[in-house]
This record gives structure tokens, C-alpha cells and sequence, in this order.
């Protein structure tokens, strides 16, 4: 009974020996291993990085066009508004001494235009029968255009006037969110050569867009339609989804070249990226770490990338007891060389690669899922602690020393 047990323990401890063999697929001798890693299916992506700003895809700065003071506020920050809303008033009282100022000047010009209309007609009869002189007639004519010129100034004047009337009352020009409030109430503001800022609206924060700068060398291989990831450091947890929708070829506020914006000798171009934001996480300004995945395959045959580039040593395999076939003397043009491992032989097989990123190769033909390539050689050595009385230099001594 007692043998019987030594010889079961014997066949565990043998089992699990092999097994463990097998799973690290590793064929070891005087300390160096073999390394190899199986052809399978899986995702190949190469990817883009840039930063970002956080902006509403449609955002509207509101303003007044007329110099005075602000009488009234009635919205504030978040508040929701929709367009043609009354949002404030500026003080009418100058704007509307300026229109009873316009009316008088347009009822007075009319009056004299009237006037000098009837003149100028009873002229005209009396020279065509010769009763008046031709300079009397011509200063009929002239009286009469001259009045008719300044009529339709005033009516003109008229409509200036009154669009700055209308102008003193501010609405919303979108349905929207105000997430930006520049003045106060008594606040004036001076409409010279540029048009005051009052309010930002925007229009739908449940749609939002990503302006990221991308380097000149990446910038050839993004396009629109591509799928980006992004997390902003609010919500360093959060992985945010969103799509390439355009390429701009302009420059932006920087200092900028013909088709780009350079500063200190960097060129960077804009990629403007849209993103869904139901949940209102992502808010104006935020800065986003940008992803733009400029190639995704699913699915596809693939190979570690260092699999590409071993070299066999005949030495080493020899003493790992390892049987090499020689390599082929020429792989045809646009096949690279991997190592297949099968049970203790090696062979060397021209495949046909694909795309590619930082750590695994596509493989196009020549190799089926399932094998085994060799990866790298690698020491089996244990690295102990320094022998005592050595130390490094570059370590600080203990105190006192």
C-alpha cells in the first residue's frame, strides 16, 4: 500500500513537471530558454495622441450694436433660453429722444419737398410756354432735388434710428444655455469699433466637440470618420467616445504659418472631434488627452513583432538540444523570415505581413493559427544580491561615511 502511494506521488509530481513545461512553452538548458509565442487571432490598432479643448459645437456670442448703459438682466449663468427670449435691456432714454429728433427732421424735410415738388412743376408748364426765364427754371429744378435728396436722407435717418431703438432690446438669437455673463446691471457699454460682448450662449450642451492640436508628423494619417477616445481630468475613470469630423487646413489664434500653426518652430494642426454628452459630464474649456485611432483591424492572424526579428544561434539550440533546419536561402520579395518551433526542431518560414503597430505584426500568409514562433532568447539565471564588501558607486553610503 505504501509503494503504491510513492509511485501515484511520483506520477503527480511528474504530471505537473510536465504541464508546467508546457504552459511556459519554454525549452531550457544551461540556463538560457527559448521563448516562443503562439500565432492567434486578435486586434491590431495604431493610434495618434494629442491634446484638446472642450467646446459646444455651436456657440454664440451676444451683443449690443448701440453705445449706453444696461438698464436690465433677466437671465443668468445655466440658465436655458430660447430664441427671441428678451435676456436685457439697455436704457432707451437717449434712443428715443434721437427717433421724436428723426420724426421731426423726416415731417420737416417732407413738408419742403412737397413744396419745392408743386414749385418745380408750376415752373416746368410756364417754361414750356416761355413765360419764365431757363435760370429761373433751373433753380426750380435745383430747389426741387435738393429737397428730395434730404427727404429721403431722413427716411433713411429714420431707419438708422429706429433699428438702434430696437437694438436697445436684447434677445436670444438661439435655444440655448448662457454659460458666459460679461456685465451688470448700470454697466456701460461702448459700442465703437467693435461690438461689446454681453452673453455666450450655447446652443446644445448634449453635443459637444473636441478642438485638438495634432503634430505635423501625425497629421498625414488622420482622417475624418475615425474613432477617438478621450478622458478629460475630471473624470480620470471616464474613457469618452467620439469621431474625427474634420481636418482643418487653417491656423488658429497662434502665430501661424500658411497651413498650420507654428510656435517656437512646432506645427500643429486642428482636428475638430464630436462627441455625444448625455449625461452633461464634459463642460466648456475642459482639456482632453486625445487617442485618434488612426487604424483598427479586429481579428486578424497576428505574431509578436520580435518574432520578425530573431536570428537563430545553431550554438545555443544545439545545446538546448534543439534541431534547426536551414533558413531559406532567399525569401521572395515582400515576406519577412519567421522561426516555427515544433516539439524540439525549428524552421524557418517565409510569411507575407500586413499592417502593424508597436508590439504585433499581421500575418497575411505563410503561418496558421495555432503555431508556435520563436520570440527571443533568454537567461534562466537568477540575478542575487551583490557579495558583501560591494557596493555601487553610484549608491549613497550608510551615515557616518
Amino acid at each position: 500500500m505504501k509503494k503504491k502511494k510513492q509511485v501515484m506521488a511520483g506520477v503527480i509530481v511528474l504530471a505537473v513537471l510536465v504541464a508546467a513545461f508546457l504552459l511556459m512553452g519554454r525549452s531550457k538548458k544551461g540556463g538560457i530558454s527559448l521563448e516562443v509565442a503562439p500565432v492567434e487571432k486578435g486586434r491590431i490598432t495604431n493610434s495618434v495622441t494629442a491634446t484638446g479643448t472642450v467646446e459646444p459645437v455651436t456657440e454664440v456670442d451676444v451683443g449690443t450694436q448701440v453705445s449706453g448703459i444696461i438698464a436690465k438682466l433677466y437671465v443668468d449663468y445655466n440658465d436655458v433660453v430660447k430664441a427671441g427670449q428678451l435676456i436685457a435691456e439697455m436704457d432707451k432714454v437717449t434712443l428715443e429722444a434721437e427717433l421724436k429728433s428723426a420724426e421731426a427732421q423726416l415731417s420737416s424735410s417732407h413738408s419742403e419737398y412737397v413744396y419745392q415738388q408743386k414749385n418745380y412743376a408750376r415752373s416746368k408748364v410756364l417754361h414750356e410756354k416761355q413765360l419764365v426765364s431757363d435760370t429761373d427754371y433751373e433753380t426750380a429744378t435745383y430747389n426741387y432735388e435738393q429737397a428730395k435728396a434730404a427727404y429721403e436722407m431722413s427716411q433713411a435717418s429714420m431707419v438708422q434710428v429706429r433699428r438702434n431703438l430696437e437694438y436697445a432690446t436684447i434677445t436670444s438669437p438661439i435655444d440655448g444655455v448662457v454659460i458666459n455673463k460679461v456685465v451688470e446691471e448700470g454697466q456701460t457699454v461702448a459700442a465703437g469699433f467693435e461690438t461689446p460682448t454681453l452673453f455666450t450662449i450655447a446652443a446644445d450642451l448634449t453635443k459637444m466637440q473636441v478642438i485638438a492640436d495634432v503634430d505635423e508628423a501625425d497629421i498625414g494619417s488622420v482622417e475624418e470618420g475615425q474613432r477617438v477616445e478621450f478622458t478629460v481630468d475630471a473624470y480620470p475613470n471616464d474613457t469618452f467616445e467620439g469621431t474625427v469630423a474634420q481636418v482643418r487646413l487653417g491656423d488658429s489664434d497662434e502665430t501661424s504659418s500658411s497651413t498650420g500653426t507654428s510656435t517656437s518652430s512646432v506645427v500643429t494642426y486642428e482636428v475638430v472631434i464630436t462627441a455625444e454628452n448625455p449625461d452633461l459630464k464634459l463642460k466648456p474649456r475642459l482639456t482632453a488627452n486625445v487617442t485618434i485611432y488612426t487604424m483598427e483591424r479586429d481579428q486578424v492572424l497576428r505574431v509578436p513583432n520580435k518574432a520578425l526579428r530573431f536570428i537563430p544561434e545553431p550554438a545555443l539550440l544545439e545545446e538546448m538540444d534543439l534541431q534547426m533546419d536551414e533558413a531559406p536561402q532567399a525569401p521572395r520579395p515582400g515576406t519577412r523570415l519567421v522561426w516555427v518551433k515544433t516539439d524540439n526542431h525549428l524552421a524557418g518560414k517565409a510569411v507575407t505581413v500586413g499592417v502593424s503597430d508597436n508590439n504585433y505584426t499581421e500575418i497575411l500568409d505563410g503561418l496558421a493559427e495555432g503555431e508556435s514562433v520563436v520570440v527571443d532568447l533568454a537567461s534562466e539565471t537568477p540575478v542575487g544580491p551583490m557579495p558583501q564588501g560591494e557596493r555601487s558607486p553610484f549608491m549613497p553610503g550608510p551615515p557616518g561615511r
